[in-house]
């Protein structure tokens, strides 16, 4: 046997002589592995379940005619009359106003209404049948109160001529905004004004041929082109004039593609975190390798002794690392797929649509072969350290490498150069950041080169992370040491072997950096999407007059007796005002009161206070503050018809709520000349449910009379958005925090391997008179002390890079940071690495002291 394989099988033995050793070795890549093909089946399971629950092109057509300008009615009427088609309808849609409305009206859908082709089906009275009718769903029935046999009016292609439509049944449909109707195919496109239609269905008879009634389709389509007015006389020189017929099948495969391709973008996303927590699995392992290899330092420098080459020992190593990756990710694997096949049946059992993953084989075998290939990569640099031992090694023992602090020179100098480079990047971006009247401005350069900064920036914390430490410690272990003889035998320990504290507390460090980052991230621009869902929804329900007329006689205080309605607050706007300086027409004048509103906190001045608007004073669109040349404490001309009025800027909006260009004070806009009635009135729901705004909106509508006023739920809106956000911030936490926790296990391997290490420590303390329990407990406080270290370390760069990357966005969005969440995460992670380094504390409290004192490595 040669001598290489004597090295090779010597270090397998050991290797399977402490099993729990080489878990432990494994552990951080156990985690990856689970994270890698956990976000496979993830994947499967989003995109299974989203497609279960897509509503597009029905399973019934069999052929779907496209364009690229849409399909004209003329070709639906010939695919009608096509031998071998047993039904052909059309789809489109498109969002009407109500006449002298702004804002509120419609979405009116084209659907059969019965048949295999049909979405929508009718539940009261029937489904429309000629032009003029229309069919509205359940929702749309009780928010607008338009009722079977009710009319509606529309604002039509011309805006002074309206189209008055009747109500004449009620559907359920896939899409039930509380602003949906349906009518046929003809009406639903003449009701937009063209002929054109977005797609047409066409399901066959029995037996048809459908290859020879797609040719015929295309042909149908091509004449009904050229014989269209205004058409050339010479033949088309595409068929069908760009018109495209394809299979049922294909465009019901192109739709899900497109819903897949959305859950691709959010998992691309993912996979960029999951990659990060790669690295800092990389990050765990190498540090394991290392203290490892420190506490077989003896041994090593035996087989050193007796003739073992260094090539030959550091292959060895080598290969032991990767048996013990890929024996870790069959384990990850593995338990990602019982976790994968085992969690959707039990959301099921709660009443959740989630589907199952699938068994793709060929990823759970790469990620098993990747976890190899990772941790021989992490094994490589301290292998190159183990296997330069010196045969005289074997005379020392395994805690005096273990314990070294410096770096060298050349490790330094790469660490300063790096951290230079960062700065410059920082300092260059930061220089260039966007101003308020900054156009054309695009974030993608500044952002990507934030990221190249940052990126450096870790580097440098990697490379100097020993002489960081010990600087850090004495700031964040202050506390500690005034505990008495615990507190500082625990900072001391942590101190004492700077490396391992560092490579640690660095994987920690990239965790704290992106969560705190994301936290920063999400609350600035939370408050943000606050500002501009304050300005589109300031309230629950909006209730305005048609056109300019003010509001029906007494109905706020009808309105303020309604019991599921509070804070009504009134206003009055007045078109056609203009601000001396800016060329902008239409501007609308309001004298709302913020303040009385529930989301007052939300709203936000861009320059200015608001609790300066009031009498005297304007608060202006920012857009149109620019357009004037005006600025907070300028005064500015505010016209109406033959009547002027001096204002004092008072602040700047970005986003004014009611469509107002300008925010007065009602005796200025009595000066304009306005009349005093409401033409307006905002008002919030007492419930938060969806019965509870609907019971709002109907006994709104009864309070008005059966005038003509517009009532909008805005408050659907805010939480759509709202959901949207927190569900993108969930994911984002998410998947940040596999960071955080390949991070901890990282803390729970340390901790538990340098119990081994430091044994005869452990047993000098003991002998000395310190109880189990007070041992156990140093050692839990050292591992919480990693978690606060690498928190310390990771909020250094988070704070700063977060604060750039807000600004360098460039919405406008206000600096946030979250110091109670911030400060969560740092106690979170304290807490965390203390509980990984328990079990370990206490396996090194119940060794006897003379057991302890007669270790040997």
């Amino acid at each position: 046997m040669s001598r290489r394989a004597v090295l090779l099988r010597a270090q397998l033995v050991e290797a399977a002589r402490r099993p729990a050793r080489t878990l432990l070795m494994g552990l951080a890549v156990i985690v990856a592995a689970f994270v890698v093909f956990g976000t496979v089946l993830a994947y499967q399971v989003t995109e299974r379940t989203v497609l279960a629950g897509f509503s597009g092109t029905p399973a019934a057509a069999d052929l779907v005619v496209t364009g690229g300008d849409g399909v004209s009615l003329r070709t639906l009427d010939a695919a009608r009359r096509l031998p071998g088609v047993a039904e052909a309808v059309g789809r489109t849609d498109a969002f009407h106003e109500f006449a002298d409305d702004r804002g509120a009206g419609l979405s009116v859908y084209a659907d059969p209404g019965a048949g295999p082709l049909a979405t929508a089906r009718v539940v009261q009275g029937r489904y429309p049948a000629t032009a003029g009718e229309l069919a509205v769903t359940r929702r749309t029935v009780d928010r607008l109160g338009l009722a079977v046999g009710g009319t509606v009016r529309l604002a039509g292609v011309a805006p002074d001529r309206p189209v008055g439509l009747t109500v004449v049944g009620v559907v359920d449909a896939p899409d039930d905004s509380g602003e949906a109707a349906y009518t046929t195919d003809a009406f639903a496109a003449r009701l937009g004004g063209s002929d054109q239609l977005r797609q047409v269905e066409v399901r066959l008879a029995p037996g048809a041929d459908p290859d020879a009634v797609s040719a015929a389709l295309t042909r149908a389509a091509s004449a009904s082109d050229a014989s269209a007015p205004g058409a050339s006389a010479g033949p088309s020189d595409r068929a069908g004039d760009g018109v495209v017929v394809r299979t049922g099948a294909e465009a019901r495969r192109a739709e899900a593609d497109e819903v897949s391709g959305r859950v691709q973008d959010l998992f691309a996303l993912v996979t960029m975190f999951v990659a990060i927590a790669v690295v800092a699995a990389v990050l765990v392992a190498t540090s394991t390798f290392r203290i490892v290899f420190a506490q077989r330092m003896r041994q090593l420098a035996l087989l050193r002794a007796v003739g073992a080459p260094r090539a030959g020992l550091f292959g060895a190593l080598v290969v032991e690392g990767a048996g013990t990756g890929i024996v870790a990710g069959l384990a990850g694997v593995l338990a990602a797929y019982g976790v994968g096949h085992g969690l959707p049946p039990v959301l099921r059992a709660f009443g959740l649509a989630v589907a199952s993953p699938g068994h793709p084989i060929a990823a759970a075998v790469a990620v098993a072969l990747g976890a190899a290939l990772v941790t021989a990569l992490a094994v490589l640099a301290p292998a190159v350290t183990a296997a330069r031992v010196a045969p005289l090694e074997a005379l020392r023992t395994a805690s005096t490498t273990a314990g070294r602090r410096g770096i060298g020179w050349a490790r330094a100098g790469a660490g300063v150069l790096l951290a230079a480079g960062a700065v410059l990047a920082a300092l260059l971006v930061a220089s260039r950041l966007p101003g308020p009247d900054t156009e054309n401005y695009d974030p993608v350069g500044p952002l990507l080169a934030i990221v190249a900064s940052g990126a450096l920036a870790y580097a440098a914390l990697v490379a100097l992370g020993p002489l960081l430490v010990r600087p850090v410690l004495a700031v964040v272990g202050w506390p500690l040491r005034r505990l008495g003889p615990l507190g500082r035998l625990a900072v001391g320990g942590v101190g004492g072997a700077p490396r391992r504290a560092s490579a640690v507390s660095v994987v920690v460090a990239l965790g704290v950096t992106l969560v705190a980052g994301a936290l920063v991230g999400s609350a600035s621009l939370g408050t943000l999407l606050k500002r501009e869902l304050a300005g589109m929804a300031p309230a629950d329900v909006a209730v305005t007059a048609r056109g300019d007329e003010p509001l029906p006689a007494g109905l706020v205080q009808r309105v303020r007796g309604i019991g599921e309605l509070d804070r009504v607050v009134p206003y009055r706007s007045s078109p056609e005002v203009r601000v001396a300086g800016a060329e902008v027409d239409g501007l609308t004048a309001t004298d709302l009161d913020l303040r009385a509103l529930a989301t007052w906190a939300d709203f936000g001045a861009t320059a200015g206070r608001l609790t300066d608007a009031g009498p005297g004073r304007v608060v202006l669109l920012r857009f149109l503050a620019e357009e004037a040349g005006a600025r907070p404490g300028d005064e500015v001309t505010v016209t109406r018809g033959d009547r002027s009025v001096r204002l004092r800027v008072a602040a700047t909006m970005a986003n004014t709520p009611v469509g107002a260009g300008l925010l007065v004070a009602p005796a200025d806009l009595d000066r304009l000349g306005v009349p005093a009635g409401p033409t307006g009135l905002l008002a919030d729901v007492a419930g938060d449910d969806e019965q509870a705004r609907t019971a709002a909106a109907v006994r709104a509508l009864r309070a008005a009379g059966g005038q003509q006023v517009g009532i909008v739920v805005t408050a659907d809106d805010r939480d759509e958005l709202d959901g949207q956000l927190g569900a993108l911030l969930g994911v984002l936490l998410g998947v940040l925090g596999l960071t955080v926790v390949v991070a901890v296990v990282g803390v729970g391997t340390t901790t538990a391997l340098s119990v081994v290490e430091r044994t005869r420590e452990s047993g000098l303390l003991r002998a000395v008179g310190m109880s189990r329990r007070r041992l156990g407990a140093m050692l839990t406080v050292e591992a919480g002390l990693y978690g606060v270290l690498g928190a310390a370390l990771g909020l250094l760069l988070a704070l700063p890079y977060s604060w750039l990357t807000v600004a360098a966005l460039g919405q406008d969005a206000p600096v946030e940071f979250p110091a109670g969440q911030l400060a969560g995460v740092v106690l979170a992670l304290a807490v965390a690495t203390a509980l990984a380094g328990l079990l370990p504390a206490r396996r090194a409290a119940r060794v006897s002291p003379v057991a302890a004192l007669g270790a040997g490595d």
